[in-house]
Parts: structure tokens; C-alpha cells; sequence
């Protein structure tokens, strides 16, 4: 079992049950999924850039990663329905805490001029999102071996009702917000 999730059972669930008063140990917000999302526009003119983007996707997350395909056609952006525009990995289980363990704890630490990340980042129903713009800050990417520097963002699903109690969650996580 890897550490968050060890630390969640054994000292999250009293934090939280004692700062919210919940009744009931189910009441407690827990961590429901963790989306990553790599959008990669330059896919409709070169697939070999999307190829790319999966691979370093899978490198660091650990699971196969999905091809996202557009919803619409944008004439604007010479972007027709069904075309392949980017990719996305759903991590659950132990991959989760493993991914969120890593971020926490080794890749956010070496972003660049890292102040901590935005706490306002809620959705208003528990969710937080994050985006990284690069994934050079995951140690099992190798520079030499990336072609481009690609973001990607991270969304943190939970299972609270409010954005405060979601943010307690994360923090108690140990993610590193901002004051």
C-alpha cells in the first residue's frame, strides 16, 4: 500500500473528522480519481506529435493512455469533428496515490520559481485542477529524449460536497498551496 494511502487511513480520516464533525467515518471526503489531460493541438497536422504526447503520458503515469478526439468542428482552427487532438489517462486505486505521492513530493518541487500551487484552482464542488507547463519536472521523463516541451493538466476529483473541505483534504495530502 503506498504512503498517502496509509497516511489517509491512519491520520487524514481523524483530522478531518475532527476539524468537519462528520457522524459517520463515510461522511469523509476521500480521493475519487485523478484525470490527466494533455491537449495537444498541433496533432491535426502531424500524428507522429500526438504518438509523442502518449508516450511521455504513459511514462508518467503508469497506465495506457487514451486518445481524445474533437467534439466539434472549429473552421478557425482547421479542426474538423472526430479528429484526434489530444490524450488522457484516468488513474484510480493505488496508481492514484502512487501519481499523487510523486507530484506532491518530487515533481511540484522542481518546477521553476515554485511558490506553491493556486488554492483557488476549485471547481465550487470539491474538484481541483492543476496545470503544469512542462513535463520535465516528472523524474522518469529524460530530456534527451523528449522532441517537445508539452504541458498538461491535473485534475484531483474528490468525493467532498465543498470546496473547503476538499482543500483540507489536499493539504493534509501535503500539496504545497500558496498563501
Amino acid at each position: 500500500m503506498s504512503r498517502l494511502k496509509e497516511q489517509y487511513k491512519n491520520e487524514i480520516v481523524d483530522a478531518m473528522m475532527k476539524k468537519f464533525e462528520y457522524k459517520n467515518i463515510m461522511q469523509v471526503p476521500k480521493l475519487d480519481k485523478i484525470v490527466i489531460n494533455m491537449g495537444v493541438g498541433e496533432a491535426k497536422d502531424n500524428a507522429k506529435v500526438l504518438e509523442a504526447a502518449v508516450k511521455d503520458l504513459e511514462t508518467i503515469s503508469g497506465q495506457k493512455a487514451v486518445i481524445t478526439k474533437a467534439k466539434k468542428s472549429v473552421a478557425n482552427f482547421k479542426l474538423r469533428e472526430g479528429m484526434p487532438i489530444g490524450c488522457k489517462v484516468t488513474l484510480r486505486g493505488e496508481k492514484m496515490y502512487e501519481f499523487a505521492d510523486r507530484l506532491i513530493n518530487l515533481a511540484l518541487p522542481r518546477v521553476r520559481d515554485f511558490r506553491g500551487v493556486n488554492p483557488n484552482a476549485f471547481d465550487g464542488r470539491g474538484n481541483y485542477a492543476l496545470g503544469l507547463k512542462e513535463q520535465l519536472i516528472f523524474p522518469e521523463i529524460e530530456y534527451d529524449k523528449i522532441d517537445k516541451v508539452r504541458g498538461m493538466d491535473v485534475i484531483f476529483v474528490t468525493t467532498a460536497e465543498t470546496d473547503e473541505e476538499a482543500r483540507e483534504l489536499l493539504t493534509l495530502f501535503g500539496m504545497p498551496f500558496s498563501k
